[in-house]
């Protein structure tokens, strides 16, 4: 039986991450069943053209999955301009999406918590997405909601995504008015807000802060697992806005976690995202700086 709840996969340069994160999908049970989108970006320069050229022959000798389209663009649009438009198109006549990145690896249990919690909280006006990753700390709850919503696999339904603004000076505005840029901030542990403003000014094209900061704005919350059900192979400094690092390195749910029971934001989780952030950015500015023999 097909699944109703697309899944849509954004692609560009790495054969060998695409390749990794499709074996990984196809060792989900329900992969035989999901109608996979895959969104081919076009080279940007002449050296990139190779590769991407692998990744389209790749494309074109898959199956395993219910259904295969591919989309091969034939200018280069970048993952932003990617992801908005491809999400976009396809929430159009879904009722639900999946979307990944080339480089993320899933758990065999991945498809299924995700379909489920599109299911689950179809209705609820207050859940703006479902999240795959979690950053590696211990001891969060099995399951929770922070408000916001995130970008390393991840899944939306079209009331949700229909909240997304794509213009970034409005978002920071709306922010500064209703005083919430603490809170985007996560209480100054992470510099979402230099995020956006260099996305205004166009020194970056991210998607994803615009994403965080819609859905903040609209009180909305997001699903993360307490155990990571994917694991992001980009941080090896292979992507266009990679860089090599082990802090993302995720732990790994062993089975799919359960649902929360209540919808609402978790103090603690928050609370462990503040810590985490607070360290990582310690850690990384210590690896610039040579130091990696403390860890």
């Amino acid at each position: 039986m097909k699944i109703s709840f697309p899944l849509a996969i954004f692609c560009y340069n790495r054969p060998y991450h695409l390749q990794q994160t499709v074996e990984s999908l196809l060792k989900n049970p329900e992969a035989g069943q999901v109608e996979v989108h895959f969104f081919s970006d076009a080279a940007k320069t002449e050296k990139d053209e190779a590769a991407v050229a692998a990744v389209r022959d790749y494309l074109k000798s898959l199956s395993g999955f219910g259904y295969i389209h591919i989309h091969e663009a034939e200018e280069n649009q970048g993952l932003s301009s990617s992801i908005i438009s491809g999400v976009g198109k396809l929430l159009e006549s879904a009722p639900g999406i999946i979307v990944l990145e080339d480089d993320m690896a899933c758990q065999p249990f991945f498809l299924q918590y995700m379909i489920e919690g599109l299911e689950r909280y179809a209705n609820d006006v207050q859940v703006a997405s479902i999240h795959a990753y979690t950053y590696p700390i211990e001891d969060l709850p099995e399951s929770f909601f922070l408000k916001g919503a995130d970008c390393w696999g991840w899944a939306t339904w079209p009331r949700a995504w229909n909240c997304f603004e794509e213009n970034g000076a409005l978002l920071l505005d709306n922010l500064k008015g209703q005083k919430a840029l603490r809170r985007f901030n996560y209480e100054g542990s992470y510099p979402y807000q230099r995020m956006l403003e260099r996305q205004i000014k166009g020194e970056n094209q991210s998607w994803a802060v615009r994403w965080y900061a819609s859905a903040l704005l609209q009180g909305m919350l997001t699903l993360y697992p307490g155990k990571s059900l994917i694991r992001n192979l980009g941080n090896d400094n292979s992507g266009t806005h990679s860089q090599l690092t082990d802090i993302y390195e995720p732990l790994l749910a062993e089975s799919k976690p359960n649902f929360p029971l209540q919808i609402e934001e978790s103090e603690a989780a928050y609370k462990a995202f503040v810590r985490f952030f607070k360290k990582s950015r310690r850690k990384a500015i210590l690896e610039k700086l040579g130091f990696k023999w403390l860890f």
